[in-house]
């Protein structure tokens, strides 16, 4: 594919100039000359000088006349042997970039996170049989040397392990002469998925949805698709057979998850399914196999992914389907750098690349509802659970009726519903998204509360590391005995639950039962799924969980789920509240009855009557939807509307306000758009940074990004500690 430069980028030959996009915040491509002998082309990936440093870079495409002397240029140090970025892949980062507003080269900079991947893989050191056979044979080279007769190359390791003897008995036969030493291309990180490898097992509504999917898969095009099914009604092996019909053309496939490191389960459905498992992509890769991903992504190797966010940006040779499984999750949005939401960008990454896209939730975004109504996505709806399997009982539990005992947090109605499942051997689940023990403490004596010296947030006490913690640093310290302020000891109050003092009230009162807390500060990933392995086996009686627990896991025994503060995600002023309160409940009581038990969900409130409890317990979720999405029109928020966030910080609260009043006298005047704040954010101090807000709100139609343009190129410039972030379809508004 490689052809000279001036061949391909036009003009005279005399100008061997070409742009390369650096990962750095620059507006544009700079140019490099090319050195004589040098072939690159656009997508090629380069090392360049970058002030005294070389960087790895994406040759681009010209955007204008270059007349710049190649001499006065600095020139290309050399091209990397990889497949280059394709056209699509540079075309979907300058749509992020241009959508975002972020600068290019920090787009690209998220799909070049392997540099350590851009030259090929050593080669590795193998053996062949050379058809020479030993004079004294024992019972060890004998089944080495009827593995090896079979012709097919081996390593030394891996003929000692299938032979089941010891890698000195390789080295004797090797010294004999019976083998040779081959190189052999590095193996594959995963082996290939086959479309073949097990039957589906399909049926009524799963068997439609999944013949309308395959139908889009063969005709190529682009296409949204939204599975809408209830918990445990099938949605995955749907899926799985749109991911058969791609591999089955030969193209590469890309699932999207929001909880890449604790879906042990997914990767093993999956493997039952296609006899391999997927290959990884999230932040707890180790390194080298992360370069192995991308690598073998970039050759076609790999030929499915399973990933977080982060995966939208591999270097796909040929991707041809891409899934977003739990499309709902706010984990999608990614809040800093780069903002933006994998969703969306998903939709347009298939877009772009002229191929199929799936969105699945058991609990849809208003959004993808809203486009599913209207018809630009192919709605499939699965009404049912798979199988025997039936929804839970709901019931609300009035806690202004039912109060828990003084001092605790647990209904009556709750305990004794706790008390009857582990009677009969049966697993309970209770859910609060809080982690910790408890959000605050204070003094009794002086009224003291212990707050981040770096942040505008309470430290959240956490009584099993015996820290006090804030949650949006990181800041911690040891939990004190006195209180700084008086030094009084020993009249502290842990105000409010989290799941660590509800694990402390359900051992007080069932002492016998097998308690486990499930919360990503407590554990690393590998112990995290060890217990979830435990959970699913029935090696637990009672769970203790944060929102990672509503996350796709299949509890066979899970028969009982109590939400212990159902109202906790209204208390603020988002207005997507309501709406993320309903699915986050919703996939927690989902968790109960996946296998036919007869199971039951209590979710405790002090507002039975709120439109999101009776969705919830009715299972109607049609009105739901229907009442949130009339009010999102009338009030024109997303996707009736658009939003745009704009946070500007500094180091000192003067500099961030005249800065954020500066933007805001700079913002046009647009007739459908209206600009809010500047107001100091509800997190008004993050990291010793003071923080202000402005909003943007405009109509559907409103072109979003012009107007933000101007406003940043006529307004203040950022100097000093000033910085400014813009968020488009914000998703948080703290």
């Amino acid at each position: 594919m490689n052809r000279l430069t001036d061949d391909l980028f036009g003009g005279p030959p005399r100008l061997r100039t070409v742009p390369v996009l650096v990962p750095m915040p620059a507006p544009r491509p700079y140019s490099y000359s090319v050195p004589e002998g040098m072939a690159v082309e656009p997508g090629s990936i380069v090392q360049v000088p970058l002030g005294s440093r070389l960087v790895a870079g994406v040759v681009w495409e010209r955007l204008g006349e270059d007349d710049v002397d190649p001499k006065k240029l600095r020139p290309i140090e050399k091209v990397f042997d990889c497949p280059p970025l394709t056209k699509e892949m540079r075309a979907f980062v300058d749509w992020v970039s241009a959508y975002t507003l972020t600068p290019p080269g920090l787009v690209a900079r998220m799909a070049l996170r392997a540099p350590a991947a851009f030259d090929p893989e050593p080669m590795v050191e193998g053996l062949r049989f050379t058809g020479t056979r030993p004079e004294r044979m024992t019972a060890a080279r004998e089944r080495v040397l009827a593995l090896a007769e079979e012709g097919i190359p081996w390593t030394r390791s891996g003929l000692a392990h299938a032979a089941g003897t010891s890698s000195s008995v390789i080295d004797g036969l090797t010294a004999q002469g019976s083998f040779e030493t081959i190189f052999l291309p590095p193996p594959p990180v995963v082996a290939r998925p086959d479309p073949g490898y097990a039957a589906p097992r399909l049926e009524g509504p799963q068997t439609d949805a999944a013949a309308d999917l395959v139908e889009q898969v063969r005709d190529g095009r682009f296409a949204v698709a939204l599975i809408d099914g209830i918990t445990g009604s099938g949605k995955t092996e749907v899926y799985f057979e749109a991911i058969a019909e791609t591999l089955r053309q030969g193209r590469q496939v890309l699932i999207l998850l929001p909880e890449i490191a604790l879906t042990a389960s997914f990767l093993e459905r999956f493997q039952d399914r296609f006899g391999a498992k997927p290959a990884e992509w999230h932040s707890d890769l180790a390194p080298r196999t992360r370069e192995k991903v991308w690598r073998q992504v970039a050759t076609g190797e790999v030929r499915v992914v399973a990933g977080a966010r982060s995966a939208l940006f591999l270097p796909f040779e040929d991707l041809g389907l891409v899934i977003v499984d739990e499309e709902h999750d706010p984990a999608y949005k990614q809040e800093e750098r780069v903002f933006y939401n994998a969703r969306d960008m998903a939709v347009v990454r298939a877009r772009i690349g002229d191929f199929p896209a799936v969105l699945v939730s058991a609990t849809p975004s208003v959004e993808s509802r809203v486009n599913a109504d209207s018809g630009r996505y192919r709605a499939l709806h699965l009404p049912t659970r798979f199988g025997e399997a039936a929804l839970p009982d709901l019931h609300l539990v009035d806690l202004r009726r039912h109060p828990p005992q003084r001092g605790g947090f647990l209904s009556p109605v709750m305990l004794r519903a706790i008390g009857k499942t582990v009677e009969k051997g049966e697993q309970a689940l209770l859910f609060l998204n809080r982690r910790g023990y408890a959000p605050l403490t204070l003094c009794r004596v002086c009224g003291h509360r212990f707050q981040c010296p770096q942040c505008s947030s309470w430290l959240v006490e956490h009584r099993f590391r015996g820290q006090i913690q804030c949650h949006h640093c990181g800041y911690a310290e040891r939990t004190p005995e006195a209180c700084p302020e008086c030094g009084t000891f020993d009249h502290l109050a842990a105000c409010g639950p989290g799941v660590e003092r509800i694990a402390e009230e359900v051992e007080r009162h069932f002492p016998e039962a097998r308690t486990i807390v499930l919360s990503s500060d407590l554990m690393g990933v590998k112990r995290l799924r060890l217990e979830l392995e435990a959970i699913a086996k029935g090696e637990a009686d009672i769970v203790i969980g944060t929102q990672l627990v509503a996350k796709g896991h299949n509890f066979p025994l899970m028969t009982l789920v109590g939400i212990v503060d159902a109202d906790l995600g209204l208390s603020n002023g988002d207005p997507r509240a309501a709406e993320r309160t309903f699915q986050l409940l919703s996939q927690v009581t989902g968790r109960a009855g996946r296998t036919g038990l007869k199971s039951h969900g209590l979710i405790q409130t002090y507002q039975p009557l709120h439109p999101v409890m009776q969705a919830i317990v009715s299972g109607d979720a049609r009105d739901f939807y229907e009442r949130e999405i009339g009010e999102r029109e009338k009030a024109l928020l997303p996707p009736f509307g658009r939003l745009a966030s704009v946070i500007v910080s500094a180091d000192s609260r003067a500099e961030a306000e005249g800065h954020a009043r500066g933007l805001r006298q700079s913002a046009p005047a647009v007739s459908g758009v209206a600009i809010l704040g500047p107001a100091e954010a509800p997190l008004a101090l993050v990291r010793g940074r003071h923080r202000f807000r402005l909003l943007v709100h405009g109509q559907r139609s409103s072109d979003m990004q012009a107007y933000l343009r101007t406003m940043l190129s006529n307004g203040p410039k950022e100097r000093g500690s000033v910085l400014v972030q813009v968020d488009i379809d914000p998703q948080s508004f703290l």
